[in-house]
């Protein structure tokens, strides 16, 4: 069976500006679809009382009211107002809903889409799940899987970005799981934006080794093993400097402990292009993420990444041959690493060569034709009972 799909609505507590990988991989997605000549619709919690809904066909946005996520007060989570959501979507008409996260929102839109028959796909984006015990949200932790469980299993699949994490979901008794990585744009993501002049800026000079963290300064992204990296590093080798990019409940307290740790805030575009180029080492700490866009970025950027081997390292990378890998959980292993490259300059510059190679041969191209294969694939009658044949093989998408 062909499908050509002409009109996706998308639900979204997140989404650009907001800087976060979720916002990231919307944004990349939305893009390609629209420059295919699908028309998209975004439905999503107003961002600040000057968000206003958009009715043009090719941009149509649709806001809705939000509160702050505790812990996560720039995010917000879009209320269930399913008669707004119903009124929207029959609007529109879209052939396909993509609901990104599992808020009282998204399960408010599957309940809509349901009564007007749209197949829908869900996203396993972010390990919510795990954020309980970092921000002392007990219900939050101890429900997790079961509520997650419960709201993917009403849709007709589950879109994840890593076979480890499609693995960990199926073990936990989600169906219809299926795999869709991550792209990065390789020509905004540069090693010729290294900026002499920036790194001027931060104080550091040629010959000095940067450690870069580029994401939320935040308790769930163990920031802290980064602070610990480079300490003992620095220890080693005075030479040695901590540039952080971003934003976060942790930052004012971190400036206010660690004077010495250089300090950029949130960064977009090119500016953040040149952040990332002008850095050495990428140090990803996260236990958390389900991807982490930010390790592709570094790795078309050029730098030398220490990660745990997991999400997107895990899918990319080898250890010693364009990263520097720990077991997962494993801090010790991890600042042992990263030192290796402290030591030897050699191996740093291999690595850095071998990451923008690698780098270069991943596309959000094909992510996006592999997405619209996905959403061509559900079939609205099957979305009452979850299930949903698993062979894409046997539909096709054509586009525009």
């Amino acid at each position: 069976m062909t499908v050509q799909l002409t009109r996706v609505s998308i639900v979204t507590e997140t989404y650009t500006p907001e800087v976060n990988g979720v916002a990231n991989t919307l944004a990349h997605l939305v893009k390609g679809m629209r420059s295919r000549g699908i028309a998209v619709q975004i439905i999503r919690p107003r961002q600040n009382r000057h968000d206003v809904d958009s009715i043009e066909v090719e941009e149509e946005t649709v806001t809705l009211p939000g509160l702050p996520l505790p812990g996560y007060k720039e995010l917000k989570f879009g209320l269930p107002l399913k008669s707004r959501i119903l009124s929207a979507l029959q609007r529109f008409k879209p052939q396909a809903l993509y609901i990104a996260t599992e808020g009282p929102m998204g399960w408010a839109s599957v309940k809509a889409a349901s009564a007007c028959k749209i197949p829908v796909m869900s996203g396993f984006h972010t390990n919510f799940h795990q954020y309980g015990k970092h921000y002392h949200l007990g219900l939050l932790e101890n429900l997790g899987y079961r509520y997650l469980r419960y709201f993917h299993n009403l849709t007709a699949g589950t879109l994840v970005p890593t076979q480890t994490q499609r693995d960990e979901l199926e073990t936990h008794g989600f169906h219809n799981v299926s795999v869709m990585s991550r792209g990065v744009d390789s020509q905004m993501f540069h090693p010729a934006k290294r900026s002499t002049e920036l790194r001027r800026k931060w104080g550091v000079n040629d010959n000095d080794l940067v450690l870069l963290y580029v994401g939320r300064i935040a308790a769930e992204k163990n920031i802290k093993l980064a602070i610990t990296t480079y300490q003992q590093l620095k220890a080693a080798d005075d030479r040695v400097r901590l540039v952080l990019v971003g934003d976060g409940p942790e930052l004012a307290h971190l400036r206010e402990r660690h004077p010495d740790i250089i300090c950029c805030g949130t960064q977009r575009g090119e500016a953040l292009a040149q952040h990332f180029a002008s850095g050495d080492v990428f140090l990803f700490p996260s236990l958390t993420d389900t991807f982490g866009n930010v390790v592709t970025e570094a790795l078309a950027s050029g730098l030398a990444l220490v990660s745990f081997d997991y999400a997107a390292a895990h899918e990319h990378t080898q250890d010693g041959v364009n990263a520097m890998l720990a077991p997962f959980g494993d801090e010790a292993i991890f600042v042992q690493r990263a030192g290796l490259l402290l030591d030897s300059p050699n191996r740093l510059r291999n690595i850095r060569y071998a990451a923008r190679h690698t780098a270069e041969r991943i596309s959000w191209h094909t992510i996006v034709d592999e997405f619209l294969q996905h959403l061509a694939a559900a079939r609205p009658e099957e979305i009452a009972n979850g299930t949903r044949e698993t062979n894409t093989a046997k539909s096709r998408i054509t586009v525009s």
